[in-house]
């Protein structure tokens, strides 16, 4: 480990060698790195050659190297591999941490720096129970009040679980960028002084699974909005609070939503340890939740290589949906329209585009229409897997569908996913095709302002 004592830091040095990087250029990809995490950074080689001569770069930096070498290498890298020491913050209550992080997001003078923090593929998480688990927060129940609220029965609960469902629809209707800030604010002003109020302990319990459901609601909202760092501290939140309140369902699908994060990124190996890990911490799971997360296990190993995991898990998924009821729900849904959606997702790793576009064209089709974030998000890459196949005219067609969606949403995603379009079409630019979906999409862009 690298210490004041100056000794060599090897590890850091076998992994500069591991990655191909000559120590300018992994200067510049740590400067990279820390701008999106909000930091001020200009190394070059010396700053580096001075770590690996044993210096200690700054606690916040340490963070930023392991991520910018995860990055390189495509896998996790720990502090201790890299030869470093761990920035080791101080541990409050979950409450106090959610308060603080809420109250950043929803102030636009500081939400930029707070979504620019960095995405930690080498993240451990805790099986469901298992003592290492940290505590949601002390026990407040019996607490002098530290609001109006001096106690707090089965009626904040549903207000807690109504707004929920309420933000979640604004989600589908509007997009992300409404509707985060509204659930950052709700949790900040109403749901964290709910926490600290005094209540029973069935009641306490009800609250917390009650706000770990909005928390990895507002967790999925901000990896849907690309702030992959930030949506990452509200997942671990959520899993906090739900094992407190020893709610299973709500534990399992924030571990699948991390593992969808980690699907989006490309880390495929992390990606089926967290699906893997919620399968396993609900052995009583009913039949939506088991077709939920077969899903995303058959996406995960298909992204790791193993086809017949992969396809197995997607019969599972079939299997287990076909026995679920009708219900639809607001918050971790999975129905005929997720289930194609892995399936198209389980083909595309194996390169078959054609069969990956027909199951995206039979997922939107099964969509219901008051979900236009998600019809947003599937029209755009069923665009890109038609101009991978080569099918420029049909892609262009469903640009233009998707422009007709972008137009109406406030979603980074869906920035993301403008900004693709454009890229890929621009060296047909003569295409008639082409033209049209240019002109549409500038039109789009100026009512967008």
């Amino acid at each position: 480990m690298a210490s004041s004592a100056r000794e060599p830091n090897h590890h850091l040095d076998s992994l500069l060698e591991e990655a191909r990087w000559s120590r300018t250029k992994f200067a510049h990809a740590v400067n990279r790195v820390g701008t999106e995490a909000g930091l001020d950074v200009r190394y070059d080689r010396t700053a580096v050659a001075h770590w690996i001569a044993g210096t200690a770069p700054r606690p916040e930096v340490r963070a930023v190297i392991v991520e910018t070498l995860a990055r390189r290498l495509g896998r996790p890298v720990t502090h201790a591999e890299a030869g470093l020491t761990p920035a080791a913050p101080e541990r409050g209550d979950t409450v106090e941490e959610l308060i603080d992080t809420g109250r950043s997001d929803m102030d636009p003078s500081r939400r930029g720096v707070l979504t620019a923090g960095v995405y930690s593929a080498a993240l451990a998480v805790p099986l469901y129970g298992e003592p290492g688990m940290p505590p949601a927060g002390e026990d407040t129940r019996n607490a002098p009040p530290t609001r109006r609220t001096a106690r707090i029965g089965a009626g904040e609960v549903a207000t807690v679980r109504t707004m929920t469902d309420r933000i979640a629809d604004i989600l589908d209707e509007l997009g992300g960028g409404h509707a985060r800030p509204m659930a950052a604010a709700f949790l900040v002003n109403t749901v964290g002084p709910y926490l600290r109020a005094s209540a029973t302990e069935a009641v306490h319990k009800d609250m917390l699974s009650a706000a770990s459901d909005l928390v990895y609601l507002t967790g999925w909202m901000a990896m849907y909005e690309r702030a992959h760092g930030l949506g990452q501290s509200y997942y671990s939140k959520a899993l906090r609070l739900a094992g407190e309140a020893e709610d299973h369902v709500t534990y399992c699908r924030t571990l699948r939503g991390m593992s969808l994060q980690a699907s989006h990124l490309r880390y495929g190996a992390k990606a089926l340890e967290l699906a893997d890990a919620a399968a396993e911490a609900s052995p009583q799971a009913g039949p939506r939740l088991v077709a939920f997360l077969r899903g995303q296990q058959a996406h995960a190993s298909a992204m790791t290589g193993d086809r017949t995991r992969a396809l197995d898990r997607l019969r599972e998924a079939e299997a287990a949906l076909s026995r679920a009821d009708s219900r639809r729900e607001s918050i971790g849904g999975y129905d005929k329209t997720a289930y194609l959606f892995h399936v198209a997702h389980v083909r595309y790793e194996f390169r078959d585009l054609p069969g990956s576009i027909k199951a995206l064209q039979e997922s939107i089709k099964a969509q219901p229409q008051q979900e236009r974030q998600g019809r947003l998000h599937a029209t755009a890459v069923l665009a890109q897997r038609q101009f991978e196949h080569g099918h420029l005219d049909e892609a262009c067609a469903t640009w233009t569908a998707f422009l007709d969606c972008y137009a109406d949403l406030s979603t980074a995603r869906g920035d993301e996913h403008y900004e693709t379009m454009l890229r890929r079409v621009r060296p047909h630019a003569k295409a008639r095709s082409v033209r049209g979906l240019v002109d549409r999409a500038y039109q789009v862009a100026e009512l967008k302002g």
